[in-house]
């Protein structure tokens, strides 16, 4: 896998410049009497506002402590086990996929609703198709993508 600012530069290449969309991934130092870890966060923003956030998103508690769930229903212990990487890797799979599929492409790793975020932000996609994904999805940071996409028209 390629350092996350590759990922995030090839990323940045594909979104539409008019607007104000950033993705971000980074670690923060966790240090306790029982040790140190690392907390990770992919967040992405659309004008500044935090429109995606996980693990913040996904933190779930029971009995047995806190817990990361993903759309999948698996269950993560943070900060321990996260799924950071597999985002990435649903990102890079994104990206790699050829412009003429990726509006129609399946991607079943899709375990926090990140895809069709990526599809709104996604300048190969056109009015056309953001009016299909607008009607497709209710997923809520998409649904504000589409829209400041479809404003600066």
């Amino acid at each position: 896998m390629k350092r996350w600012s590759s990922l995030q530069r090839e990323l940045y290449q594909i979104a539409d410049e008019r607007i104000n969309f950033q993705i971000h991934l980074t670690k923060y130092r966790m240090n306790s009497s029982l040790g140190a870890t690392d907390l990770p966060r992919y967040w992405i923003t659309l004008n500044g506002e935090i429109i995606f956030d996980y693990p913040k998103q996904f933190v779930c508690k029971d009995e047995t402590g806190t817990f990361v769930k993903n759309l999948n229903g698996a269950k993560l212990y943070y900060p321990y086990q996260t799924d950071i990487p597999r985002i990435s890797e649903l990102i890079r799979e994104y990206i790699d996929t050829p412009k003429e599929e990726v509006f129609a492409k399946h991607f079943e790793n899709d375990y926090w609703g990140i895809i069709n975020i990526l599809k709104a932000a996604d300048r190969r996609i056109g009015k056309r198709r953001l009016e299909l994904l607008r009607r497709r999805t209710g997923n809520q940071a998409t649904q504000k993508i589409i829209a400041c996409r479809l404003d600066v028209s």
